[in-house]
C-alpha cells in the first residue's frame, strides 16, 4: 500500500508559518501535519525556497509524503473497517446462535409444560372417576346397611315376640 499508486490529486501550500494546509478540500488532521514537518528538516526551509528546481523537489517530495500519508490513513481506516465489520459478523452469529438456543430451550420448556398440563387432566380425570366410583360405593353400603338393619330388627322383633310366646307357653303349662 503505497502512496504511490494513489490516483487522487492533492494540491497543498504552504503559508508564512510553514503551516501546511490543502486546497483542494481534503482535510489532514493534525498527526499527518505533526508527521510531515516532523519528516522534513527544518534546514531545509532555506533549500526549500532557494531555487526553482529545488522549490519542485522540495514540494514534490512534500506531496508524495502527503500522498503516502494520506494511503496510510486511508489503510488504516479500511483495516478498522474490515476489522469491526468481521467483529460484527461475529457478533451476529453469536447472536443467532444464542437465539437458536433461546429459542429451542423455550420450545423445550413448552412441550414440558403441556405434557404436564396434559397429565394433570389425565390425573385430575381419573381422580373424578375414582371419586364417583367411591360415592357410588358409599351409598350402595349406606343401603346395604340400612337393609340390614331392618333386617335385625324385624328378626328382634320376631325372636321378641317367640321368646314371649315360649315363656307364657311354658308358664301356662306350670299353672
Amino acid at each position: 500500500m503505497g502512496g504511490t499508486s494513489s490516483t487522487r490529486r492533492v494540491t497543498f501550500e504552504a503559508d508564512e508559518n510553514e503551516n501546511i494546509t490543502v486546497v483542494k478540500g481534503i482535510r489532514l488532521s493534525e498527526n499527518v501535519i505533526d508527521r510531515m514537518k516532523e519528516t522534513s528538516p527544518s534546514g531545509s526551509k532555506s533549500q526549500r525556497y532557494s531555487g526553482a528546481y529545488g522549490a519542485s523537489v522540495s514540494d514534490e517530495e512534500l506531496k508524495r509524503r502527503v500522498a503516502e500519508e494520506l494511503a496510510l490513513e486511508q489503510a488504516k481506516k479500511e483495516s478498522e473497517s474490515q476489522k469491526r465489520l468481521k467483529q460484527s459478523k461475529e457478533l451476529d452469529r453469536e447472536r443467532a446462535f444464542a437465539n437458536e438456543q433461546l429459542t429451542r430451550a423455550i420450545l423445550r420448556e413448552r412441550i414440558s409444560s403441556e405434557e404436564e398440563r396434559a397429565k394433570a387432566k389425565h390425573l385430575a380425570k381419573q381422580l373424578e372417576q375414582k371419586d364417583r366410583m367411591i360415592k357410588k360405593q358409599d351409598t350402595f353400603y349406606k343401603e346395604q346397611l340400612a337393609r340390614l338393619e331392618e333386617r335385625s330388627s324385624e328378626f328382634y322383633k320376631v325372636t321378641t315376640e317367640q321368646y314371649q310366646k315360649a315363656a307364657e307357653e311354658v308358664e301356662a303349662k306350670f299353672k
